[in-house]
């Protein structure tokens, strides 16, 4: 026995409704964690809720650019994988079509993000954040594939 904590008696009832409660928080756990892993960033006010913090101004600036620029990737790549799927064998049938079709998903991503706004100018943040997030999905991509090749040699 560890002298360090008294000794205390439970009733069989106290037990289980400790055991009930602890699964109860584990479950609510789970389910918070969930909505985090959803490959996307929480809202400010979940952030708030979940770690029990108030965030500062300049953190809630930081975590709405990223939020934008993952809302602007997504749209980029729905658009873009639309416009390919329409096309014979899935490509487009010259680099130049690419490019167009290309600059037109951009657009096309920039647009709905500023549905709310007269979009008559596009930020050249904006696209930068894009093509920065379009290099970061090819990298992702090749380590990826580099794994898979890396422990499939390792089978064969």
């Amino acid at each position: 026995m560890n002298e360090d904590m008294p000794w205390v008696n439970l009733t069989q009832e106290e037990v289980d409704e400790l055991r009930n409660k602890k699964h109860e928080l584990t479950e609510y756990g789970k389910q918070k964690l969930q909505k985090m892993m959803n490959n996307r960033i929480p809202d400010n006010d979940e952030i708030e809720d979940i770690m029990n913090i108030t965030l500062i101004e300049e953190k809630k600036e930081e975590l709405d650019k990223m939020r934008r620029k993952e809302n602007i990737l997504e749209r980029y790549n729905r658009f873009y994988n639309l416009e390919c799927s329409g096309l014979s064998h899935g490509t487009p049938i010259t680099p130049e079509f690419q490019q167009a079709m290309t600059l037109e998903c951009m657009l096309d991503a920039l647009r709905c993000e500023n549905l709310n706004t007269e979009f008559d100018v596009v930020s050249t943040a904006d696209i930068n954040a894009l093509i920065e997030a379009l290099y970061q999905q090819g990298k992702d991509y090749l380590k990826r594939v580099q794994e898979f090749k890396d422990s499939a040699d390792g089978v064969a």
